[in-house]
């Protein structure tokens, strides 16, 4: 072999080497990410305030109803005629951010995400919404019934940045997107709360259980 084809040799094997290095470096950098913290790790800390987090940038959702509750006690009626009662009913709603806990557990969730629709849209926003009342209610014979509420409910999409005064899983800040959910004063978007009496037919067993019970022939109030 001429001096110029071992040269030539010995270049193209370098070069494959060089390329060989360079697939393994890159086929190890996925394992880097497992030291990467996850949205629950990172929510923690702006909740606790080790992290120094800002909710940036929110954008408030068009207003919905959302799903009926039952709200109140069920009334059976084990009579032969229409039972008439007033009943007592009361709700709490709080918001949750998009893994489904809630921003309302105590932390500096809740203040945080407020602070920041404030300072964009000119007027506050709510973390939970407690609302009670009365209602008279009428069950037929062999129904039971209940209330039910439905609360206005918005969505507020914005970026967490979290700041660390050292670095924290190897930076300084952090940044993800989330979706909280809350209850939104009534009347927002032209959708109003909603509350309903409901009713239905009793099943074999609680018919089964007026019957057998000192219940039959009255109205029973059993806790929700």
């Amino acid at each position: 072999m001429t001096t110029t084809r071992v040269k030539r040799h010995t270049a193209r094997a370098l070069s494959v080497a060089l390329s060989a290095c360079a697939v393994a470096a890159a086929t190890a950098l996925p394992a880097a990410a497992a030291d990467q913290p996850t949205r629950k790790l990172l929510m923690a800390d702006c909740r606790s305030g080790e992290g120094k987090c800002t909710f940036n940038s929110p954008k408030l959702g068009e207003a919905y109803l959302g799903e009926f509750r039952q709200v109140s006690n069920s009334l059976y009626n084990c009579s032969t005629s229409d039972a008439t009662q007033s009943m007592t009913w009361d709700d709490t709603v709080g918001a949750t951010d998009s893994l489904g806990v809630s921003v309302t557990a105590g932390g500096n969730i809740a203040g945080l995400v407020d602070l920041s629709v404030t300072a964009s849209y000119s007027h506050s926003w709510s973390s939970s919404h407690s609302e009670s009342s009365s209602l008279n209610m009428t069950v037929k014979p062999g129904e039971v019934g209940w209330i039910s509420r439905a609360q206005v409910m918005q969505k507020v999409t914005g970026t967490w940045q979290t700041h660390y005064d050292s670095p924290k899983w190897g930076h300084y800040y952090w940044f993800f997107q989330d979706t909280i959910t809350g209850p939104a004063k009534n009347g927002t978007d032209g959708k109003s709360n909603a509350v309903v009496v409901k009713t239905r037919k009793m099943t074999a067993a609680e018919k089964r259980s007026c019957k057998e019970g000192s219940s039959n022939g009255k109205a029973v109030v059993r806790a929700l």
